[in-house]
């Protein structure tokens, strides 16, 4: 198959490319780049991309697809649907799946069943321990060779320094990131949003900013000690954001990833007990939310990633204290990065794909994408960066509809997706 995607603005951050260039597409690579001005190869077919902005296609740390297990939530098949509409052409998914994906077979049936769906790019994350009690190693290895990218305990922290240690040094030795989601449950257990003053006025027990940041220096220290790469998940304190910043100055491999929702909510958008806002980590204060978008702007946070965590509605209509922690969020990510970083001027357009696509190549080490340079997968992502559109979960392709964001109006939205040359998604007047 030939394809040639033409009339757009190319951003490649990765090969140091911003301007006006045709992509040209054979057997599912990028062969070669051609300028607008030169004649269409014959036999080829062809994508008008209209002036819009031509990426490398955007790449989600940190989702949740719910199967094996809990298919009443989410699916493959409907997770990869929801994250090509929203601009995704590869998830991460984490392994907190019924079983948990702490072995190579169930690395394997998660990629069989991206495969099936035809959609997005899946590259599975594997348990650091078995069942994600934090007892015992897992296989690694095994997970590695089957396909897994990177490993995490995720929504079960590690609970000790010595197991967290030992998990590093296994890793370390695999070429594996260890992923952690930084919270010391000894202070936030039973915890339901932020500690502070909204939580006491609302009556709502706390989940301090300390919890997160004493596992994330934690973290850093093993990480420093033990060479292994560590990716803190999910990053949403001002004192997480000043370790990562310190670490990397230091020379530890470190890495982080920011939701859309810790950049764009405070806990005052709990004030009306809507389950839809609570996550975890917690929505926080406005000091945090801050100092995240400063962690954004200066480069210290590498990634933006969803945390997409679907849940059914009948959980989520649960008391506040009782819902389930987590909301959607493959489709409204990139409407969101583009009202509150590059509206607001926090980041320009290229430093968005930077964090999208690039940034999280590396992280994961996935060879030929994050890029559109000639031999690289033909992942595209084509947005229009003036796109005005208003969200209506109830169109939304996942299979639940927990998000605070229905109703929301945004400007900028992917209006093609392209996996591996192969066009997966058109925005049809949406």
């Amino acid at each position: 198959m030939r394809l040639l995607i033409k009339n757009g603005h190319l951003i490649d951050p990765a090969a140091n490319e911003n301007t006006g260039m045709n992509v040209l597409i054979e057997d599912g690579r990028v062969s070669a780049w051609m300028k607008q001005s030169e004649p269409d190869p014959e036999d080829i077919e062809i994508f008008d991309a209209g002036g819009n902005l031509v990426a490398p296609g955007f790449i989600d740390l940190h989702v949740h697809l719910r199967e094996p297990g809990q298919e009443h939530k989410e699916t493959i098949a409907t997770g990869c649907a929801a994250a090509v509409a929203g601009g995704w052409t590869s998830i991460c998914p984490m392994p907190n799946t019924n079983p948990i994906n702490d072995n190579a077979a169930i690395t394997r049936y998660m990629i069989e069943q991206a495969e099936h769906a035809g959609l997005a790019n899946v590259f599975p994350i594997g348990a650091i321990t078995k069942s994600s009690d934090g007892i015992e190693l897992a296989e690694m290895a095994e997970m590695k060779s089957a396909g897994a990218v990177a490993v995490s305990d995720d929504g079960r922290p590690v609970p000790t320094a010595g197991m967290m240690r030992r998990a590093m040094q296994y890793a370390r030795d695999h070429s594996l990131p260890v992923i952690d989601h930084c919270e010391d449950k000894s202070l936030s257990s039973g915890g339901v949003m932020h500690e502070g003053k909204v939580s006491l006025l609302l009556g709502l027990k706390g989940m301090p900013a300390l919890a997160e940041e004493i596992d994330a220096v934690r973290d850093i220290l093993l990480a420093r000690e033990t060479g292994a790469h560590i990716h803190i998940a999910h990053v949403s304190t001002a004192g997480a954001v000043e370790a990562v910043r310190r670490a990397k100055a230091e020379g530890v491999r470190v890495t982080c990833e920011v939701t859309p929702h810790h950049f764009t909510l405070t806990d005052r958008a709990v004030e009306g007990y809507d389950t839809n806002t609570k996550m975890a980590p917690p929505l926080r204060s406005k000091e945090h939310l801050e100092a995240v978008i400063e962690g954004i702007r200066d480069g210290t946070i590498d990634a933006i990633a969803t945390d997409h965590a679907p849940h059914h509605a009948d959980e989520k209509a649960l008391e506040f204290d009782r819902a389930p922690f987590g909301i959607i969020g493959l489709e409204t990510a990139v409407g969101l990065a583009f009202n509150e970083l590059v509206e607001k001027g926090v980041i320009g357009l290229e430093q968005l794909v930077r964090l999208c696509s690039a940034n999280p190549a590396k992280i994961f080490g996935l060879e030929g994408r994050g890029t559109l340079a000639p031999g690289a997968h033909a992942d595209v992502t084509i947005i229009d960066p003036d796109l005005e559109w208003t969200y209506d979960v109830r169109t939304t392709r996942s299979k639940s509809r927990n998000t605070p964001y229905h109703g929301w109006t945004f400007r900028g939205a992917a209006v093609a997706t392209f996996v591996g040359g192969r066009q997966v998604y058109e925005r049809n007047g949406e």
